[in-house]
């Protein structure tokens, strides 16, 4: 016999959002402050930048630095509403009246998973342009690279795939002019299929531009006939200096909408994209994160009644289990990254570790 009742519902979710618009505001507000301290740091030594510039940066940042948080801000909530029902001994009238662990958590994980679902498809995209328009103003304003792009100690490498043709493209370093990406030392390798050679060009300086490669000084090798010389020589491409300059943006500075056709193209361009991947699968398995951090505040803080020592132990070992789960998380992130752990092992085992302890706790309590 369903005893849940609808007004009791309303009443216990009010509590989990007034908890956690509270702790939202409390930490956000904290994460500002740091942040902002941290630029000013930073840029101490920089006398073009202002008080409100960096805080604007902090503002830009501040969204995608609670996202990171969330797990943690519902978690804790949850635990601070459940102490509050039980210090009022509302918790003790609600479980007397016969109401389970399964009906009184209904509410709650209903809201996380809304909550989830709203990050993901609303504020995710707000948080993505806001971190890439930090980053970029941080490597404008305070590192100082304006038109370098990151691409490590090898150079450049781009491959592309268009008719049955593979062409690999390197460059010993590379800068960005206006809409052009100029290219310094270019090895351009041509093959047929996926493994055979059919023709290398090599040139001192060459551009990316208006849909094609333009080289200057290049000699055009293809066996078995003698390197031809040429002063100026041309390849079409489909490659953009966008497509280049997302290859090494940060997965966070995409939104969760532009994610998918970002890996389908690096994917077809032979990008392999994993970190963007990986990011994307963690995203998705967010909302039911959300869920699973309810269940495992509940683990916590769901006992009718208990002295404020014990509370205190409580409050100690949930806020203790969080960050002892925030570090798996992460390093699961890092084994994925590192492809030493699945893909979507890496990015879903957090979700199911922390979905499985919970209801194990709260089925032994409830049902065993």
């Amino acid at each position: 016999m369903l005893r849940f009742s609808p007004t009791l519902s309303i009443y216990i979710g009010i509590q989990f959002l007034l908890a956690f618009a509270a702790l939202l505001g409390v930490l956000g507000g904290l994460i500002l402050l740091f942040d902002t301290i941290e630029l000013m740091r930073r840029s101490v030594s920089i006398d073009t930048l202002n008080f409100g510039t960096l805080f604007g940066m902090a503002i830009l940042k501040l969204p995608h630095t609670v996202q990171a948080t969330l797990p943690f801000i519902i978690m804790t909530a949850m635990m601070y509403a459940l102490f509050r029902l039980s210090r009022n001994y509302e918790l003790i009238v609600i479980r007397s009246a016969g109401v389970s662990v399964w009906q009184f958590l209904t509410p709650p994980v209903a809201l996380a998973a809304i909550i989830g679902v709203v990050n993901l498809i609303v504020v995710d995209p707000i948080a993505a342009a806001g971190y890439d328009s930090y980053q970029r103003m941080e490597r404008d304003l305070i590192l100082r690279s304006p038109t370098t792009l990151n691409i490590g100690k090898e150079g450049l490498w781009l491959r592309e795939s268009q008719g049955g043709e593979t062409k690999v493209l390197h460059a010993a370093s590379v800068r960005q002019e206006n809409k052009a990406l100029i290219l310094k030392d270019v090895s351009i390798f041509l093959a047929t299929g996926e493994t055979k050679l059919a023709r290398r060009i090599e040139a001192e300086q060459g551009q990316l531009q208006n849909g094609s490669i333009s080289l200057d000084n290049a000699w055009d090798m293809t066996p078995p006939a003698a390197a031809e010389f040429h002063a100026t020589f041309s390849l079409p491409t489909e490659l953009t200096l966008e497509q280049v300059q997302d290859s090494f943006a940060s997965p966070e500075s995409m939104s969760f909408w532009d994610l998918p056709e970002f890996i389908r193209n690096s994917r077809l361009s032979g990008f392999a994209a994993l970190p963007h991947r990986l990011y994307w699968q963690s995203l998705l398995a967010s909302p039911l994160l959300l869920c699973a951090m309810i269940l495992m505040a509940a683990a916590f803080y769901l006992t009718a009644h208990a002295r404020l020592a014990g509370w205190t132990a409580r409050g100690v070992a949930g806020l203790g289990t969080g960050f002892v789960f925030y570090f798996f998380s992460r390093f699961t992130y890092a084994l994925g990254l590192s492809s030493t752990l699945p893909l979507i092992l890496a990015a879903w085992a957090p979700t199911a570790v922390a979905l499985l302890l919970g209801l194990a706790y709260l089925f032994h309590r409830e049902d065993g």
